[in-house]
């Protein structure tokens, strides 16, 4: 580490803005106009509690800084690095992950101190004040205010000491990480008298990650102590009390950092970078917009906005330079993502965002054939450049084939995209070769558990090959891989109606029951044999015909939100959020209850689809029933409050449950808008008696993705009582 020349800081101009915009503010920072902004209606706090696991903090949509406070991780509950029943702060970290299971990112990490002061401080919560793209709070130890604010690469902070004093100091700790996640290297260098640049490695999660920063303090500093992973800086006195910095980071290189910086954070107008923010916020809010008289479902719904945009996370520079998933360095022509929690959002998150972010869909493609073509593979649950492997199946798989489907793949691309769908799906690896071999995953087969649930997404994956394979003019492919995707009947049990692990010689694994389960050693991931027997999205009228019919598929349907028992001591932590055997907490189950309108029964899956939105969803800090999951609770919550939900996962059917506004529009790009109206809409009239797309009559209990991007109108009338007649023919069902 070095120190240079000392510079001159125009102290009392900055004291005179700060008080300036605390006066016209009150306190935080100014907003867009309370009339025209939708950010109002977002509470950040809602889902910090309980399992939520949500971020906390500053960030804008989709960016890759996500600013905020936090805590000493103890336990499962601080995956995202800060929970509502901890009153602590171990500092302010750039990078946190929001909803997931597995806690990792914290990179470098500011705390303000002053002479004496505490390392750990605590705060009282309701010195805080969390809207999008700002977070403020008062330390109660030190009574420093602290303010925070993002662009897409860089943060901003800004600090109120409680006197103008010598007593000015910042603690910059590169060691501290997320529960699993390691320093493995470190640099801090002093450049000059004002800025700090240095590199963080670190290993958990993600194996091998790499961040690199730049941090430049509006004030001199006099001194440094400490070493290459955590050194304190003591700033000059003065008769300032606030001191403020300005952080960038970026994957590739302490260069790319500051040119971060000199492009999305040029100067020290911490108003004029919140503002921004909220506008960035209210624009992407602004992609759905409802109408409805209960201010708690406007919270609940543009919070679930909120959530659904913190990630996929920006992953390159401004000058396009980004770190592939083999470690090289490359310069795209693109955006390229990062954040890929892919077993979670392939049902729900990424659909929605077909709809309302056309402008993005492109970049995701290019995202995901890169990563095939610098790991070999299409993304599984990819994190900073690393493939995590984190989850079972080929999500990746499903998620690039509905792009392809929907028309976000260029047709120039159609054989790479191909090619990374089909090799992706013919490895050798995670209990593929089992599946060639077999027909299906047996569980004496590679020693891994969870066999059921991993040849259960490898069928989903399979199929959506399969209609890739068919557009494409694959015939024998096609054919292939829907055989493939039929691999799941291997498990289902005639006699016991579940699906079952199955040994190499056909026989089905004893004991068993359809409710006990021992995380991580059963055939299930995150789940039982009543919520797998449903994990057929893409095939839901055979799984009717292996249920009996509709009568009796329906019956046991039923019985899935009725029946109880014991999960067992050493059950998953994810399963949550229960109705009966019914895990809203946990992805399995998310289109489970869409799966009446297959056998004909749209009513049963209103009130269903009402009841979970209404009791499982609420505007408070435990406000969540399971992890969010990088948007994947919000998003279910977002399409179903719309009347909508993608239950097969790639192509774009949209099966209709019970819309909860009056009205909501989405705008679905190139200029176009699409608006979902409930008439007659109430907390009883929640069925669907009849729809009207675009002024006809409209008798399907589904919607294309192709009718809803061209733009229009669907009106549903509304009842209290359950249509004898919508959505029952079989001609008319998804």
């Amino acid at each position: 580490m070095r120190l240079c020349s000392k510079r001159n800081l125009n102290n009392m101009k900055k004291i005179l803005l700060f008080a300036a915009a605390m006066a016209i503010m009150g306190c935080g920072t100014a907003q867009v106009d309370s009339e025209e902004s939708l950010t109002r209606y977002v509470d950040p706090n809602i889902g910090t509690d309980d399992h939520g696991h949500v971020f906390m903090g500053a960030n804008v949509p989709f960016g890759f800084v996500q600013l905020g406070p936090s805590q000493i991780c103890q336990g499962w509950d601080w995956c995202s690095g800060y929970h509502a029943q901890d009153s602590t702060i171990y500092g302010f970290a750039h990078q946190h992950l929001s909803g997931t299971g597995i806690g990792d990112l914290g990179d470098v990490l500011l705390m303000p101190v002053v002479r004496g002061g505490e390392r750990m401080e605590t705060h009282d919560r309701t010195t805080a004040i969390a809207r999008p793209g700002y977070y403020s709070v008062t330390l109660d130890h030190s009574r420093i205010r602290v303010e925070l604010t993002a662009t897409a690469r860089a943060g901003m902070h800004r600090y109120t000491y409680p006197a103008a004093n010598d007593s000015i100091h910042m603690l910059l700790d590169l060691r501290y990480g997320l529960c699993w996640d390691a320093m493995t290297g470190s640099r801090i260098t002093v450049e000059n008298d004002s800025v700090v640049t240095g590199y963080r490695l670190s290993t958990g999660w993600a194996k091998d990650q790499r961040t690199y920063f730049v941090a430049v303090f509006d004030r001199t500093i006099a001194g440094i102590d400490g070493d290459s992973a955590v050194s304190t800086l003591h700033f000059a006195p003065s008769d300032d009390p606030s001191l403020m910095v300005r952080v960038a980071l970026s994957p590739v290189s302490v260069a790319n950092a500051k040119e971060n910086l000199a492009a999305e954070m040029p100067d020290w107008n911490f108003e004029a970078v919140a503002e921004a923010a909220d506008r960035a916020w209210n624009d992407a809010l602004r992609k759905i917009r409802i109408e409805t008289a209960d201010e708690d479902a406007k919270r609940v719904f543009y919070t679930a906005m909120y959530h659904s945009m913190t990630a996929p996370s920006v992953f390159c520079d401004v000058n396009g330079d980004y770190r592939g998933a083999d470690g090289v360095t490359r310069r795209g022509d693109f955006t390229n993502y990062t954040t890929l929690s892919l077993w979670d959002t392939y049902r729900a998150a990424h659909p929605l965002s077909t709809l309302i972010h056309s402008e993005r869909q492109a970049d995701f493609a290019h995202t995901f054939i890169n990563i095939f073509k610098q790991q070999g593979k299409l993304p599984v649950w990819h994190l900073m450049g690393n493939e995590t492997d984190c989850m079972v199946g080929n999500p990746g798989v499903i998620v690039l084939a509905d792009l392809l489907l929907k028309g976000y793949v260029d047709e120039q691309d159609y054989e790479d995209a191909y090619e990374a769908l089909r090799t992706s799906v013919m490895l050798d690896e995670r209990g593929l070769d089992m599946l060639k071999t077999y027909g299906y995953l047996p569980y004496d087969g590679d020693g891994e558990p969870e066999t059921v649930a991993r040849g259960m997404e490898y069928a989903i994956a399979d199929w959506c090959v399969a209609r890739v394979a068919e557009r494409l003019g694959k015939a024998d492919d096609a054919a292939y891989f829907d055989g493939r995707a039929r691999s799941y009947t291997h498990y289902f049990d005639p006699a016991t109606r579940f699906m079952r692990g199955v040994s190499k010689e056909g026989k089905f694994r004893e004991p068993f029951s359809p409710i006990y389960i021992e995380h991580r050693r059963d055939d299930y991931t995150e789940g039982n044999g009543w919520q797998y027997l449903w994990l057929v999205p893409h095939d839901a009228h055979n799984l009717i015909s292996l249920l009996g019919g509709d009568e009796p598929f329906a019956t046991k349907l039923d019985s899935l939100f009725v029946v109880t028992g014991d999960l067992g001591t050493d059950a998953s932590p994810d399963i949550t959020g229960l109705i009966g055997q019914y895990a809203h907490g946990n992805e399995p189950s998310h289109h489970i209850a869409y799966l009446y309108d297959y056998a004909g029964m749209p009513w049963k899956t209103a009130a269903l689809a009402r009841r979970i939105m209404t009791t499982l969803y609420h505007a408070g800090p435990a406000g969540l029933c399971g992890n969010e999951d990088v948007g994947q609770m919000s998003s279910w919550y977002i399409l179903s409050s719309m009347g909508l939900y993608q239950v097969e996962p790639a192509g774009g059917k949209y099966v209709f449950g019970s819309p909860l506004f009056d009205s909501a529009t989405m705008d679905v790009g190139n200029g176009k808008e699409f608006t979902i109206k409930a008439i007659n809409n109430s907390a009883t009239n929640i069925y669907v008696q009849s729809a009207r797309l675009n002024g006809k009559t409209y008798d399907k209990s589904y919607i294309m993705f192709d009718d809803i991007k061209a733009g229009g109108t669907l009106e549903f009338t509304m009842g209290d009582q359950p249509s004898a007649t919508f959505g029952v023919d079989p001609a008319v069902r998804p």
